[in-house]
């Protein structure tokens, strides 16, 4: 005769709770806060090859005349990737093609921003310097949050 407490019995799971846990759409091993810093990086780097290194003098005008300076390179590269990991996150919420959307997206934007630096830029060294500092930055997100994101729905 057995008993409740015998070990012969199987253990039972909980079945319900395993089956509603939802998938995770993130790709294991790629923080998005990685990509935010290694584009804050690349930013004060190409900033400090483009002024100190190159001699470059980075001025806009911007409701006046602006000098570029690496705080606001460093400030205005992580907003930017804040806010295209918000625009990721929501679409990864709303829609099984966020990545490809996203991508899109991501890219228009990218290449519409350079109209920025290179119509405000003063002289040509500080339009093209400006113009790179934005494809660094762009390119870093793209390709950075792109690789967090899973590719197929789950």
């Amino acid at each position: 005769m057995r008993t409740p407490s015998s070990n012969t019995y199987p253990i039972e799971h909980n079945t319900a709770t395993e089956s509603t846990k939802p998938a995770s759409r993130r790709v294991p091993g790629r923080s998005r806060l990685t990509v935010v810093g290694v584009t804050a990086a690349a930013a004060v780097a190409g900033w400090a090859v483009l002024a100190p290194l190159a001699g470059l003098t980075l001025t806009a005008r911007q409701g006046g005349v602006q000098h570029i300076g690496v705080v606001a390179v460093l400030l205005s590269s992580v907003a930017v990737s804040f806010a295209g990991w918000g625009l990721l996150a929501i679409l990864e919420r709303r829609t099984a093609r966020a990545r490809e959307i996203w991508t899109v997206v991501a890219t228009i934007v990218c290449l519409t921003s350079l109209g920025s630096p290179l119509t405000n830029g003063i002289g040509l060294g500080a339009k093209l310097g400006l113009a790179s500092l934005h494809l660094i930055v762009g390119a870093t997100v793209i390709f950075g949050l792109r690789r967090t994101s899973s590719a197929e729905r789950c």
